[in-house]
């Protein structure tokens, strides 16, 4: 028998195959472009980050069904024993994988339910930063010293997570001893006045520096000095800053040290 007239016995014998084949191809292409449309959109609004992973496995849903639809009528395979053979296969790579998933299941966790987002001011496993970055299997978080500090998502789901106020993060404080009989008000004007000056290029200009008094002593009032670093500076610099402009106020008083002849 001639090749053409093989071939075209083939295609009368296998037309019913081949056209729901087709069918089914072209069905699951309108369909995975019409869902991929729609999420995109709706994930789009929801502001989830790396959204693109929930359409991938949409995706990879509509063309596994796709394929188990032609495997028994098409290809004459039961596609139960394939599923099979793959959920063994699964089961054994869960196992050697099983802190890569618990990663990707708590980057879902956090990401759809808005735990933590890019930008927040955290404290996590003993770190303060800002979040930089939340991907499927880790947390990068920048320190303030500039630091990066890699973090997996399976542990934010078990350990405790602050979300931190960033006026709060950035607020120092100096305590002093001022002598008895100070008048408060004036201190209290040369202290801000003196703190303003000298921390012109770390201050938070939006929080001015405040003087409490927190109690007596023997040797005299108990002052603390309350000053707000700005984003990006570092807090041992403000402390000194602050420090360094009351180092020789007046109204400080220093303890005399007695000793004996």
């Amino acid at each position: 028998m001639e090749p053409i007239g093989i071939a075209v016995d083939w295609l009368k014998t296998n037309s019913g195959k081949i056209i729901l084949l087709i069918v089914v191809a072209l069905l699951a292409a309108v369909i995975d472009k019409a869902l991929t449309r729609i999420v995109s959109k709706v994930l789009d609004r929801s502001q989830v980050p790396n959204a693109s992973i929930f359409i991938n496995i949409l995706r990879a849903v509509v063309w596994t069904l796709a394929v188990g639809t032609v495997l028994q009528p098409v290809f004459g395979i039961n596609p139960t024993t394939i599923f099979t053979a793959l959920g063994i296969g699964g089961l054994a790579v869960s196992l050697g994988m099983k802190d890569t998933i618990a990663n990707i299941i708590g980057g879902f966790g956090l990401m759809l339910g808005r735990v933590i987002q890019p930008g927040d001011l955290v404290n996590v496993a003993g770190t303060d930063g800002v979040v930089e970055d939340i991907n499927w299997r880790q947390t990068v978080v920048r320190e303030r010293n500039g630091n990066v500090k890699i973090i997996p998502n399976s542990i934010l789901n078990t350990t405790s997570l602050e979300k931190l106020n960033p006026s709060n993060e950035m607020l120092v404080r100096v305590p002093f001893t001022a002598k008895a009989g100070t008048d408060i008000d004036e201190m209290t004007r040369q202290v801000v006045q003196a703190v303003q000056r000298d921390t012109a290029d770390l201050a938070d200009t939006r929080f001015p520096p405040k003087v409490r008094l927190t109690g007596y002593s023997p040797y005299g009032i108990n002052v603390e000095v309350c000053a707000y670093a700005k984003p990006g500076s570092l807090l041992p610099d403000m402390i000194n800053a602050v420090a360094r402009s009351i180092a020789n106020a007046d109204f400080l008083e220093n303890r005399a040290i007695n000793k004996e002849s």
